[in-house]
């Protein structure tokens, strides 16, 4: 029986007709598969299943996603992103070009989100710390980690203090879909459309308080530090503390980035 697939003509002309086909009578495409959208399980045997490939600037993957979920389409995402997520959102099974020398660890960028207190304010943020050293595309990482020197370079500012609200990162935006975050988005290749600088695998829930404090001021404030320097903190006190620790150790970098989407 064919599976109950929907190909969209964005990823037929990115994949091809005669993969797109083999797709839609059963060949190449997993009965089984985990959403790459909300990572519960489906069955494309069983419901409807969007097909969504991941291309970077090398690198594309093919994923599928619950079609309730979201629709097939084709999302451009940071090449050394999709490098990091190819195996979480593959499941090492078939991608549409997949790498086959990726590094075994690859480093990927981890994302929390609360509120942080400036000038009496509440503040909606989003604090992004890699799992690990991040090397400048094209290098070998004997440079050691690149990954402040990297983000200065895009535009954001050294935040030696937490008592200053950053200054706006232009081109930059933060996504969020139906009370969900979904993306950090970056300026596309001469000055073409947004592309995702960072792309959650599943979109990930915030907060009430943090959503109408992003609603209110239509800006979220985006801080960001080395592997190692914030780590899991459970409470928005001791991510607080964590941050000033950060900044007074000169590792930690900001900016602020206008709210895409409710």
């Amino acid at each position: 029986m064919p599976r109950m697939l929907d190909v969209s003509e964005d990823v037929r002309a990115e994949i091809g007709d005669a993969e797109a086909d083999r797709l839609l009578v059963g060949d190449n495409a997993p009965g089984s598969y985990d959403c790459t959208s909300c990572r519960t399980p489906g069955n494309s045997d069983q419901e409807r299943t969007s097909t969504v490939l991941f291309v970077g600037d090398e690198t594309a993957v093919l994923a599928f996603a619950h079609a309730t979920c979201i629709p097939s389409q084709v999302v451009q995402v940071a090449e050394e992103q999709l490098q990091g997520a190819v195996r979480s959102i593959t499941g090492d099974e078939t991608g549409a070009g997949q790498s086959q020398d990726l590094p075994p660890e690859q480093a990927v960028l981890g994302i929390t989100s609360g509120l942080v207190l400036i000038d009496d304010e509440l503040h909606p943020a989003l604090v992004v710390e890699p799992t690990g050293a991040i090397a400048r595309p094209g290098t070998d990482g004997s440079r050691g980690d690149e990954f402040l020197q990297l983000l200065l370079e895009q535009g954001f500012h050294p935040a030696p203090r937490m008592d200053q609200v950053p200054a706006v990162l232009h081109g930059w935006s933060i996504l969020l879909a139906m009370g969900k975050l979904h993306a950090v988005l970056q300026p596309g290749p001469d000055g073409g459309a947004p592309v995702a600088w960072w792309q959650a695998h599943a979109p990930l829930q915030v907060t009430e308080g943090w959503r109408t404090a992003a609603n209110k001021s239509q800006t979220v404030l985006v801080f960001a530090a080395p592997a190692g320097a914030i780590g899991q903190q459970p409470r928005e006190d001791l991510l607080r503390d964590a941050l000033d620790r950060a900044a007074a150790d000169g590792l930690l970098v900001a900016a602020a980035m206008p709210l895409a989407g409710t």
